[in-house]
């Protein structure tokens, strides 16, 4: 049976380090399962790899998109599928890798994605309503709709909120995606953890850092090239503020404080997805487990037979 391994864990925990460090060992190729690098030009804010990152392990499904473009999970899903069954006719292994739970579980648990196309005129609405200042009125609409489904989608993330109403608006109810059958894949998921002030306080060094990259040149460059701030892809964590900052309706340390504060809240939507009593993730806890014991774990997934 084809195997693969997921790297799964909150923002900022090392994902994406652990992914290229393994990827050498293993003989592996990435897939990201990451709602935010999928787009061109948004490298900064993302935390996407850089060239030598990119040019050392292959790396899918990143920089794909222009940031005005849409993107589903239906055709994340399909793209995913693709990436992984390539990579395994490469005779290579897929590490799919991302904090995005959605993308994560769509992949292994083989999810049924509701086939409902986009409907432009209904989605500019909403678009147009999201741009007034009513997207917590939009995410109050998706609860009464579906509580389910608004207790898994980040609020503050206007384009998965948009999505799932169209979604609703096809089919009444956004079901419960049960997987449309058994991944014919036995899967090895690794998930990262650590306490969570520590986990805040990389996170807000991780944002300074952003910051001294270039991060508002990277916004200020995004809009030159004609990519307004009420774009979703602008919406993500990191842009919309700065977009803010930009726009003269804060300063710029409030900016900073306020995606700090964001990607905090965030984390725990993660942990919504991501939760440490699943037993079918291997958690690892950063800073009291090494990187060689997680690559041990690896090694014997690979190496068991009859999976």
């Amino acid at each position: 049976m084809n195997k693969l391994v997921a790297i799964i864990g909150p923002t900022g925990i090392g994902k994406s380090r652990l992914a290229l460090h393994l990827a050498q060992i293993l003989n592996a190729e990435i897939v990201s399962a990451d709602s935010r690098k999928v787009y061109r030009y948004m490298d900064i804010g993302t935390a996407k790899p850089g060239n030598r990152e990119l040019s050392l392990i292959p790396h899918h499904i990143i920089n794909i998109l222009n940031p005005d473009e849409s993107f589903s999970l239906a055709q994340y899903k399909e793209m995913a599928g693709k990436a992984v069954d390539d990579i395994w006719q490469r005779q290579k292994l897929p590490l799919l890798v991302g904090g995005s739970g959605q993308y994560v579980w769509s992949v292994l648990e083989g999810w049924g994605i509701p086939g409902v196309p986009p409907s432009p005129d209904f989605r500019r609405s909403l678009e147009e309503r999201a741009a007034r200042g009513e997207g917590e009125e939009l995410y109050r609409e998706l609860e009464r709709r579906s509580p389910t489904a608004a207790s898994r989608i980040d609020r503050h993330n206007i384009r998965r909120v948009i999505r799932a109403l169209e979604i609703s608006q096809d089919s009444k109810s956004i079901p419960e995606w049960k997987p449309s059958k058994k991944p014919s894949f036995s899967s090895l998921i690794i998930g990262l953890t650590v306490e969570r002030d520590e986990l805040y306080r990389r996170i807000d060094k991780r944002v300074d850092r952003m910051v001294e990259q270039g991060l508002i040149e990277e916004v200020k460059t995004l809009v030159s090239r004609g990519y307004r701030l009420d774009l979703p892809a602008m919406s993500g964590i990191g842009y919309r503020q700065i977009g803010e900052y930009l726009e003269g309706k804060t300063t710029k340390e409030a900016a900073i404080q306020q995606i700090k504060f964001e990607s905090h809240r965030f984390v725990r939507q993660q942990y919504n997805w991501f939760r440490l009593k699943d037993d079918r993730i291997e958690w690892f806890d950063i800073q009291c487990d090494s990187v060689q014991a997680i690559t041990n774990c690896a090694d014997r997934f690979i190496s068991r037979a009859g999976d």
